[in-house]
């Protein structure tokens, strides 16, 4: 049975947070947390969070045990883009656009 969990409206870039989400799909959970606690990185530890959300729902509404679970799944979509500007020389402007993402993992029993 696959359980899910999402993190939308996560503050980073999609493109930076999909190195993170790669080096983690086909993982078990276990192998997975430990290998984003030991990459120092904000965004490794936004992804972490998700996993860790993962595990909890599987744990604690479908009674899985944590050490069973898998990450089958695991991607990151783009959010609405906030825009911005920067000012430039000779009246002119920049367009600064900060990225918004949305985190899914989901796990599965082996």
């Amino acid at each position: 049975m696959e359980v899910k969990a999402k993190a939308k409206g996560v503050r980073v870039s999609p493109k930076k947070a999909r190195r993170f989400v790669d080096l983690v799909r086909g993982k078990s959970a276990d192998e997975a947390l430990a290998i984003l606690n030991f990459t120092p990185s904000p965004t490794a530890r936004k992804v972490a969070r998700v996993v860790r959300s993962a595990v909890a729902n599987a744990e604690n509404n479908y009674q899985m045990a944590p050490s069973d679970l898998k990450v089958t799944k695991a991607y990151v979509d783009e959010g609405p883009m906030m825009k911005r500007v920067r000012f430039a020389g000779r009246g002119r402007v920049s367009p600064i656009l900060k990225r918004i993402s949305h985190i899914t993992v989901v796990v599965e029993e082996i």
